[in-house]
């Protein structure tokens, strides 16, 4: 019998399961499972991406410092306190890998992105969640279950996959809230999508205890490239860049990303577009009887009766080659989180949730 065990934790580690993207037999598939820009990239990143094909011999920077630059300028930031990596997922990984560990907790909420249990477990972390007010995340609850063993605190703000946000007042709150030693971590996939929004950027500034992620993934449409950023504290930064791999991010993943942030034209386009197609959708939906919070993100999460009739209109759309993702994984299991795709898209799905409650009525 093998005596070769993994580290505490690791086997406790549900795996991940990205949206769907096939429906066997159905050519034409509609994937609205995993959160991404309808659009793709823009013609600037692609440009930058087909070019750094020519270069693939050669080693990347191991700084990310034009990319750093890039998103310094943009985004009003100060470069030296940026970190680069594999989309923020990997962010999150360094975070628990530096500050977590046995004998310490990692707190987030109800419905939080899964990555923070996964990223703790695998630090041999505890995991603890705090409850959420109807889907909102719940500043006083996180409070209260804060302990001498918190390390690190995960909140998405908008959520992911309710869709919710809290204001800029609660999040100081929370930070102002918490022990000298528990970092605040602001998870800003979905900041871009919020108009005048900066993320949290501006307490990560006045707070040494705040800690903020973005990603590439969703408004700039390169999920497939894998890269995001981490903002914070010079000391936060020392300590990640001791963890991260010199090479964790290709000369390609670097160049597009640069001409991705910097055409801050088509970020706008894509920002207004989503907002236009959110509103519509949700009130098409609402109009059937399936109602969703107001959404700050590139998403709504439809509520159904039940968890069975969100089964069922999952398996209708199934049916209309229409792929949604289900979330009973994130205790809520009445509701569906149908990404915003474009125009004819968003129709089709009003379309056939139209149908599939008409069916029922």
């Amino acid at each position: 019998m093998s005596t070769i065990n993994p580290q505490p934790g690791i086997m406790g580690i549900t795996l991940y399961k990205g949206g769907e993207s096939r429906i066997d037999g159905v050519e034409d598939v509609v994937k609205l499972s995993s959160n991404e820009n309808p659009f793709g990239p823009s013609d600037a990143a692609l440009e930058a991406f087909r070019k750094s094909s020519t270069q693939l011999h050669r080693y990347p920077p191991t700084d990310h410092a034009d990319l750093r630059a890039a998103i310094a300028a943009v985004h009003g930031l100060d470069a030296d306190r940026i970190i680069c990596g594999a989309g923020s997922d990997e962010i999150i990984t360094f975070l628990c890998q530096a500050y977590a560990g046995r004998g310490t907790e990692v707190l987030y909420t109800q419905h939080g992105f899964s990555m923070y249990r996964i990223s703790a477990l695998a630090a041999g972390a505890k995991p603890v969640v705090a409850p959420e007010r109807d889907r909102v995340i719940d500043v006083d609850a996180i409070l209260e279950h804060v302990t001498k063993k918190t390390r690190l605190v995960f909140i998405a703000n908008p959520a992911n996959p309710t869709s919710t946000m809290i204001g800029g007042n609660e999040v100081a709150r929370l930070a102002d809230g918490l022990p000298s030693n528990t970092l605040l971590v602001l998870d800003g996939a979905y900041a871009e999508f919020v108009d005048g929004y900066d993320g949290g950027a501006a307490l990560v500034d006045q707070r040494p205890n705040v800690f903020m992620t973005r990603t590439f993934s969703k408004i700039y449409g390169l999920g497939g490239l894998r890269i995001g950023y981490g903002y914070g504290s010079q000391e936060v930064i020392d300590v990640l860049n001791r963890v991260r791999g010199p090479f964790n991010l290709s000369k390609t993943q670097l160049v597009t990303a640069e001409a991705a942030v910097r055409d801050t034209a088509y970020t706008e386009k894509c920002r207004a577009e989503n907002a236009r197609l959110r509103t519509w959708l949700a009130k098409a939906l609402a109009e059937v009887g399936v109602p969703s919070d107001p959404s700050c993100a590139n998403f709504i999460l439809a509520r159904f009766a039940d968890q069975a009739e969100a089964e069922a209109c999952e398996e209708h759309l199934r049916a209309d080659g229409i792929l949604v993702r289900k979330v009973a994984g994130y205790d809520l299991p009445n509701c569906l989180r149908i990404t915003v795709g474009d125009e004819a898209s968003c129709r089709r799905v009003a379309h056939s949730v139209s149908g599939f409650k008409g069916c029922r009525t």
